[in-house]
């Protein structure tokens, strides 16, 4: 008797459908940028694998994360410099939660900061998730990581505590406290569903030794989402 086969993932085949179908944005001659995490390194695939084909040609690539770089560089991906010579026609990135105005929570990959940089120099940026990140509000589905300074970090996770979070040091997959690409730590908080984002931006803003927040607001262009049923691309209070 034949082993059983084991069927496919649907929210992987979610992700890798809304990739391919983001890749389609990107025309030979672009500058791109390339997220990071689980979605966006389908759509670095499928880049390297247009570049191998010739159907794409002549573009250059900002990486979100040191691991999205070394994909790259694997896929003959031609780089840009860490100094982000020139702004970005389209970037292709991931999210841990969408709200109905396509704001985004992110850094569930821990590449937050270098992503909101990234977003800030693009022209287009489009999200690919699959539909488990589709939200009615932020904090719903998804804690909102934070990036702050390991020196003085206590007193960041007890003003976190103040504006009613409950935090978590994050960990590595190997042991010990997670550091980013920057060498920083992440606290992961949860605030419940987030009434106000935007006032939360300003008050986290605000703060010496937060480094960087997850809410991305007024960055997403567009939102592809795979699904059960395809592809489908969304706008502000479609969801």
């Amino acid at each position: 008797m034949n082993a059983p086969t084991s069927s496919p993932d649907p929210q992987a085949a979610g992700k890798k459908a809304a990739a391919d179908h983001a890749v389609r944005y990107i025309e030979s001659g672009m500058t791109v940028g390339l997220g990071t995490g689980s979605t966006a390194i389908f759509a670095i695939r499928r880049i390297g694998a247009l570049l191998a084909s010739g159907e794409l040609k002549n573009i250059a690539c900002f990486a979100t994360s040191r691991a999205s770089r070394e994909a790259a560089v694997e896929l003959n991906i031609p780089m840009l410099p860490d100094d982000l010579p020139r702004n970005i026609d389209v970037t292709i990135d991931g999210a841990d939660e969408v709200d109905p105005q396509l704001n985004l929570i992110k850094g569930g990959g821990g590449a937050l900061l270098r992503e909101k940089l990234v977003a800030q120099a693009t022209a287009r940026e489009i999200i690919v998730v699959d539909e488990s990140k589709l939200s009615p509000r932020l904090g719903t589905r998804h804690v909102l990581p934070i990036e702050v300074l390991p020196f003085g970090w206590r007193s960041q996770a007890r003003f976190l505590e103040s504006l009613g979070a409950r935090y978590v040091v994050r960990q590595a997959a190997g042991g010990g406290e997670y550091r980013t690409d920057q060498g920083n730590m992440i606290l992961d908080c949860d605030f419940g569903p987030i009434a106000d984002p935007a006032a939360l931006a300003l008050r986290l803003e605000g703060r010496a030794g937060i480094v960087e927040h997850g809410l991305f607001l007024g960055l997403t262009h567009l939102v592809v989402v795979g699904g059960a049923t395809g592809v489908r691309e969304i706008s502000a209070a479609k969801i």
